[in-house]
């Protein structure tokens, strides 16, 4: 199916949807299966890891769709226990192995682990890949304010991407100003806020009814309209392709900033502060 979606450009020339797909827990046969759909309702972006144990199930996905290669974008990130320079590369061309692909479109550190503070190398090793082709952009995911200041002090290079939990929940409102004028996407995992969505609060479910659309479709248009890539995970052809169908409509500004005050200081999913998370 050919979806037109409109695009972010990226601080590095190159440039992303304004929405993708996510695949985390998607796993074997059923998450092919549940990936090629997302892939046929027209999602060009395509978002796993090695902590998701399926990046096998995204290649083959890929593979089997018919859909040519150039015309996807593959988004894959490092896990914390090889933030080591050569561990980095290492785990970057098994990766692209599992894939059975040359090169990803956006490679990206999963988590800072401050604790272990490898992660100026392993930024070092991202630089390396995107200099030898076998990266495209690269980024970081769960990085704060800090993180992002060190690693561009000690480098000179910019991610083009941060991916972090954003939802109406915890909109990310500093951190987005942040990436606003250090020129980096926003990317949003857990957009709809999985658990705990919001689709019973009062300003989205009077937003679906005023636009006819989903309370899903809304706070995806939400994440769009403040300028957020999100990525959201549906096994559901029917919900993929809703989840795909944000662009023939638009909220008020009243709608947006209604949406974010519902921003909460205890709205994270399940605590995952990247100052003191630590992912293996």
């Amino acid at each position: 199916m050919s979806v037109h979606l409109p695009r972010y450009a990226l601080n590095d020339g190159n440039s992303l949807p304004q929405i993708g797909f996510g695949t985390y827990p998607l796993l074997g046969e059923a998450g092919v299966t549940a990936i090629q759909s997302a892939i046929d309702a027209g999602y060009t972006l395509i978002d796993t890891a090695v902590n998701y144990q399926n990046e096998g199930a995204v290649g083959e996905a890929i593979r089997r769709s018919g859909v040519d290669r150039a015309a996807l974008q593959v988004a894959t990130k490092l896990p914390g226990r090889y933030h080591e320079f050569n561990s980095a590369i290492d785990s970057a061309h098994e990766s692209l192995w599992r894939l059975g692909l040359e090169y990803v479109d956006l490679y990206v550190i999963h988590w800072p682990n401050p604790a272990v503070g490898n992660y100026v190398e392993a930024w070092r090793a991202l630089i390396r890949l995107q200099e030898e082709g076998l990266a495209r952009s690269i980024g970081v995911s769960n990085f704060t304010a800090e993180h992002l200041g060190r690693i561009i002090e000690q480098t000179g290079i910019r991610p083009a991407v941060n991916q972090v939990e954003l939802h109406p929940y915890f909109p990310q409102v500093e951190l987005r100003a942040v990436h606003a004028e250090l020129g980096i996407q926003t990317e949003s995992w857990s957009p709809l806020g999985k658990r705990k969505a919001p689709y019973g609060e009062r300003v989205i479910v009077e937003a679906a009814r005023a636009h006819e659309v989903t309370p899903a479709q809304v706070i995806l248009r939400w994440q769009t309209q403040i300028g957020s890539l999100p990525i959201p995970k549906s096994a559901t052809p029917e919900r993929q392709r809703q989840n795909l169908d944000l662009f023939g409509f638009e909220l008020s500004e009243g709608e947006i900033a209604a949406i974010t005050a519902l921003g909460r200081p205890d709205g994270r999913l399940f605590g995952g502060d990247p100052d003191t998370h630590e992912e293996q």
